[in-house]
């Protein structure tokens, strides 16, 4: 074989597509050298012919009749497997034993010549005939582990997701209603009280706020881990670690310790500390450092009490106990993870990551990490504190949501990927690929291209580990909120990696066990009653359609993206399994969409590659106002809109998009509550990330004074009766 052959055989092996269908719907061929490219990032060899024949024999040797690491079975199905026999093992003894998740075994023999024959013939020169072994009972729902092999030949073993057919939907919902929620920054909410960023207390004052109105959820944006001695990356969707919570979300006076902890209680009311917190709080923008040393001070003497009190016993002391069990290995990575980048932090003065520790500490399982667990254990136990703070005052959030009536309570986020400094990658080393970012092609959101600094999965080390990783990840999650939004829900089927360096328009889709992951999403949304919307924005394949539609995940419908052929779809377009919202984190508020703020300031930051693509984004505003105006009138619900495309802002523009939206057949709708405020500044502009200050952008007032707006409460009251 050529270089090319031998590399595009190497690539199918390693999931990599051949090409893909680009936003305006050509065919895009990737070529060898962009293939090598991410064949590289992969770990794979592929520099001269000897490498690249050697890299494929060895790829090719170890799928050789080998089952799959994982596969999935819906329930109630009978579990069969495809066995390849040779002429050696046939008529051997098959061997098999199951161990189920309630830890049951079962366990049998039989003749490999009972099996079924499906096929016969020769791969790779030897004879081959390929039977079908089944279990011999079925299966409950859950993660199960078969161990089989024949004669004395090599044991393999399988991890078995046997799932639901499709993921939980809330009865409410399967019976028709349709409901409506307001969709938050939780950084971004102002209080009377609040220390210079929204937290979990705040989000209880928006629940307890919108619940009477009718509301049926509060949507905020992923709260994952980030990394406490770096609060300066800020961003919700490069997390540290998504199995965990963002602690600067954690509503210091609402923990017990406060109550009774005349220290803290004491330098809090201290004035220089007051003055530090005014500060906070008049700022326009979250100063995550200033917010994490204030926070952070407080939380360590509570810690300090708190553990005074936990020698002490009590019921405290014994959740914190099982929360730590819980947690198991996992959440002492993690707090072992935060405590370490604290110590090198404070040593180099800098900002860190475990790459940027000394390199005895780059391995979580090894000796200096467990030494330093041994020396500075209070240290590791703060961090495990702070989880278990976040996580009782988010359950509490939820728990007051549900007390208010409301059906699904709070919706989460669940990023796309990990920041590759994290805790996560770091304590899981041999999944991700670090000499790769995942993004996406050039599209119209972003025309060069984008690239999120977030390593990527390698597909068949997920594999390997029978999806453990993105198990464990998904479950923590799921069990947080009433619905979880699934970033990029492509993912699932296929990421687009960016060799590091290069550029993202010269990147490569990378195939993912679709079947696999929607199974194994499936079975834990069910366990956790959780629903699942998949963002589905964007170029979206075919087999993700499909897959959703099976699987029970609902769409992710943005209305200004929601045209055809010029036009805006009307209300009755919409599919019902969807969740609708007229914009986004990503996108122009309405007011910067309808005055063309977005396109002045992408202008502004050099984002349009060329003249010509700027001038065709400005004339299809100006047709997109116009078709909106047409679009609302169509619907019934202009009265309040601008009456031309020359008018102004008005606050009811707003009111009438959402109405139109209210009005729509989709199950579930999403109001921004930065646009209920008329706030003009997105929170976050796609392919910058020094040159705007992305996800600080606070709200204008205080949620208090926004609820208690006449037109605010007119609006909501209108979705409300548009819903019902």
């Amino acid at each position: 074989m050529t270089r090319e052959e031998l590399i595009e055989r190497l690539a199918r092996l390693h999931g990599i597509g051949e090409g893909y269908h680009d936003y305006r719907g050509r065919w895009e061929r990737f070529g060898a050298d962009r293939l090598a490219a991410i064949l590289r990032a992969m770990g794979v060899a592929v520099d001269d012919l000897a490498a690249l024949r050697a890299s494929l024999a060895s790829a090719e040797a170890q799928r050789a009749g080998r089952l799959a690491p994982a596969l999935v079975a819906a329930t109630g199905a009978r579990i069969a497997l495809e066995l390849d026999v040779t002429a050696a093992q046939f008529g051997g003894v098959l061997r098999w034993s199951l161990v189920r998740e309630d830890h049951e075994r079962q366990e049998g023999a039989l003749s490999t010549a009972d099996c079924a024959e499906l096929w016969r013939g020769e791969i790779g020169g030897r004879w081959i005939t390929r039977r079908r072994f089944e279990l011999p009972a079925d299966l409950p729902p859950g993660h199960h582990e078969l161990t089989l092999g024949i004669g004395a030949g090599e044991a393999q073993r399988v991890a078995l997701i046997v799932a639901p057919p499709a993921c939980h939907e809330p009865p409410v919902l399967a019976a028709g209603a349709r409901l409506w929620g307001v969709a938050a920054q939780l950084y971004a909410l102002r209080s009377r009280g609040d220390w210079g960023i929204g937290d979990f207390g705040d989000l209880a004052t928006l629940i307890a706020g919108l619940a009477p109105r009718g509301a049926a959820f509060v949507g905020v944006n992923p709260l994952h881990a980030l990394a406490s001695a770096d609060p300066e990356q800020a961003s919700p969707y490069g997390a540290s670690d998504r199995r965990f919570l963002n602690v600067l979300y954690v509503a210091v006076p609402r923990i017990a310790e406060f109550a009774t902890s005349a220290a803290a209680q004491a330098r809090v009311a201290d004035p220089q500390f007051q003055a530090r917190l005014a500060t906070l709080r008049a700022a326009p923008l979250v100063d995550y450092p200033g917010v994490a040393a204030a926070k952070l001070e407080i939380l360590a003497i509570l810690h300090r009490e708190f553990r005074a009190q936990c020698a002490l016993g009590g019921p405290r002391a014994e959740a914190y106990a099982a929360f730590v069990a819980g947690g198991g290995a996992a959440l002492e990575r993690h707090a072992r993870f935060e405590a370490l980048d604290r110590h090198f932090g404070r040593r180099s003065g800098t900002a860190n990551g475990w790459m940027n520790w000394p390199p005895e500490y780059h391995d979580p399982a090894g000796e200096a990490v467990e030494r330093f667990a041994a020396e500075h254990p209070d240290e590791v136990d703060f961090f495990a504190y702070l989880q278990w703070l976040a996580a009782a005052q988010l359950a509490d959030a939820q728990a007051l949501a549900r007390s208010l009536g409301m059906p699904i309570g709070i919706y989460g986020d669940y990023a796309v990927g990990a920041s590759a400094a994290g805790s996560e990658v770091w304590s899981s080393r041999a999944l991700y690929r670090l000499g790769a970012e995942i993004g996406a092609p050039p599209d119209p959101l972003a025309l060069k291209g984008q690239g999120w600094g977030i390593p990527p999965a390698d597909p068949l080390e997920m594999q390997r580990e029978a999806l453990a990783g993105f198990v464990r990840a998904i479950r923590a999650n799921l069990r947080l909120y009433g619905a979880l939004r699934i970033d990029h829900v492509m993912s699932l089927h296929r990421l687009w990696w960016v060799p590091a360096g290069g550029s993202p328009a010269d990147g490569a889709y990378v195939h993912y066990p679709l079947s696999a992951l929607m199974s194994a999403l499936a079975l834990e949304s069910e366990r956790a009653g959780c629903l699942v919307i998949g963002e589905d924005l964007g170029v979206v394949p075919d087999e993700i359609r499909d897959a959703m539609r099976r699987y029970g995940l609902y769409h992710y419908k943005v209305m200004i993206f929601e045209k055809d052929g010029g036009r805006f779809r009307g209300p009755d377009d919409y599919p019902r399994r969807a969740l609708a919202t007229v914009t986004t984190h990503d996108l122009p508020t309405i007011r910067a969409y309808w005055e063309s703020r977005d396109i002045e300031l992408r202008e502004a930051l050099h984002l349009y590659p060329t003249d010509e693509s700027r001038a065709q984004v400005r004339a299809e505003r100006e047709a997109d106002r116009a078709a909106l105006l047409g679009a609302l009138a169509g619907a019934g619900v202009s009265e309040s809109a601008p009456a031309t495309v020359a008018a102004p802002y008005a606050p009811g523009l707003a009111a009438a998009m959402h109405r139109f939206l209210a009005r729509s057949g989709a199950a579930l709708v999403a109001v921004q509550l930065e646009d209920l405020a008329g706030v003009v500044e997105p929170a976050n502009v796609p392919g910058t990330h020094r040159e705007y200050p992305n996800w600080r952008r606070k709200l204008p007032l205080p949620i208090e004074d926004l609820l208690e707006r006449d037109d605010v409460a007119d609006a909501l009251r209108a979705i409300d009766q548009a819903r019902r």
